[in-house]
């Protein structure tokens, strides 16, 4: 047996025969290269086991009945590291600098000792912040230099003073719900174009280099948006089920004489209609029963360890300027771009793009990163289940993987293969790749879920015919129980 460092080989492990040679794919020992009497070669080398110091390295004759096919729904299975202990993991520093007068950002950042890594920024979806990328933040601080933020508005980047002045003596009860708006507030309104300028503040005045950038939900459209506008300070965007929608109100700039249609968008103080709905609704989704239903329905695996989420979600909520904030983020008008526009201009911009999605997210199904995938065939698209609508946080074992491997792949100007693909599938443009990802997860337990990476020649109709058919096939089962 052999142990090899983990920089040698790529962030995984195959259990599995390779009988297709990669051309770009570095092999540590020559010797260890078999060639039959037809030509073909054959690595004698499987990785058997994987930790976050190395790898195992053992005889392909020692697998026995452990072997598997690799196509379509295979059995082959990948045996990935865990999430680092405590003692290994990348220490997190919470850091904030004052953007404008009155609102600060919050942001988090590890890693920043890899003087010479790439830098990377993970986006929030709405009604989370920084905290949601603490798995990333431990794990891949160890390697690059990571960032996460809150957006203005939201988890602890809301304003430090209320933005309206109340002319009566009653007390309002709430941030945002006086008179008329401060002058430091005059025309402010937590939109998407907001969260773009401030996203731009980050990656030039705190980062100061272009950098990876990735965003679930939301913030997967923020990414995009500002990778559209400012493709020369991304190297790359991940999308983790990114929202392709966001605003539902017309944007000023863009339809002047449709905005002027709307008397209020998302500017303070709120109207007072306004006022009284934000206090019905805010009542409503701000209590803990109500956080914890959503989480129910956003996390597939009810498994899952949500508490120190429910329980960050549930102070935010308790900021005073936590409910106008959310009813302006909700009247806020659309971007200058829509997805679809950003998502065309960053393909015109050769800006990287990649895709990975939880299979069983009820909000922003796969249907909607294979229609991505279908506008940029190249776009790596990966699938996993279950998972839900959080994939980085219900299984940050694979995204990890896949974020290393991807920019790995990037860096190395192509030479790494990416994910799934380190034993070189010359056909796998044409389907799918299925594998079975194998991790540890707590004290001597293992987690296992499937992984899919489709083809460029992968069709969106193909897609939408196998969606269909998974669904009576899920329908047949059910009335069968």
């Amino acid at each position: 047996m052999k142990i090899i460092s983990q920089n040698f080989l790529p962030h995984c492990s195959v259990v599995t025969r390779s009988s297709k040679p990669y051309k770009n794919r570095l092999v540590p020992n020559r010797s260890n290269i078999l060639v039959s009497s037809g030509g073909i070669r054959k690595s004698r080398l499987v990785i058997r086991n994987g930790t976050s110091d190395g790898y195992v390295v053992g005889e392909n004759d020692d697998l026995g009945s452990s072997i598997a096919t690799r196509r379509g729904d295979s059995k082959s299975k990948v045996l990935i590291p865990g999430l680092p202990d405590e003692a290994a993991a990348a220490q997190i520093t919470p850091s904030h600098c004052e953007w404008k007068p009155n609102l600060t950002v919050h942001y988090d950042k590890s890693g920043c000792g890899n003087v010479e890594a790439p830098a990377v920024l993970f986006l929030p979806g709405f009604g989370v912040g920084s905290f949601h990328y603490e798995k990333q933040l431990a794990d891949l601080g160890r390697d690059y230099r990571v960032w996460a933020v809150d957006f203005v508005g939201q988890g602890l980047s809301l304003p430090t003073q209320d933005p309206t002045i109340s002319g009566s003596e009653y007390k309002v009860p709430f941030w945002g719900f006086g008179d008329e708006a401060e002058p430091w507030a005059d025309q402010l309104v937590y939109s998407l174009d907001l969260w773009r300028d401030q996203v731009q503040y980050i990656v030039e005045k705190v980062i100061g280099e272009p950098v990876y950038i990735a965003g679930n939900s939301l913030g997967g459209y923020a990414a995009l948006y500002f990778a559209a506008t400012h493709p020369h300070l991304v190297k790359g965007v991940t999308l983790l089920n990114a929202t392709p929608f966001w605003g539902f109100f017309p944007n000023p700039v863009r339809s002047p004489k449709l905005a002027r249609l709307f008397p209020w968008s998302g500017t303070f103080p709120l109207p007072p209609r306004v006022k009284k709905l934000t206090e019905l609704v805010w009542q409503k989704i701000s209590d803990p029963e109500s956080i914890a239903e959503i989480l129910k329905q956003v996390y597939k695996d009810h498994s899952t360890d949500v508490d120190k989420v429910f329980s960050r979600i549930v102070e935010i909520t308790q900021h005073p300027a936590a409910a106008a904030s959310f009813a302006s983020i909700m009247f806020a008008p659309g971007g200058l771009l829509s997805f679809s526009e950003a998502l065309s201009r960053c393909k015109e911009n050769s800006v990287p793009i990649c895709l990975m999605y939880g299979k069983e997210d009820p909000w922003v199904g796969p249907i909607w990163g294979k229609k991505i995938k279908k506008e940029i065939p190249n776009a790596p698209y990966y699938e996993i289940s279950p998972a839900g609508h959080c994939p980085h946080d219900e299984v940050p074992e694979v995204v990890n993987y896949l974020m290393r491997g991807w920019i790995k792949h990037l860096e190395s100007g192509g030479f790494d293969a990416l994910p799934l693909l380190e034993d070189g599938e010359e056909d796998w443009e044409q389907s799918s790749i299925g594998r079975e990802i194998e991790f540890p997860r707590g004290e001597g337990r293992k987690k296992s879920v499937k992984l899919w990476l489709y083809g460029s020649k992968y069709t969106f109709w193909r897609g939408v015919e196998e969606a269909f058919r998974a669904s009576l096939v899920t329908a047949f089962r059910g009335k069968s129980a």
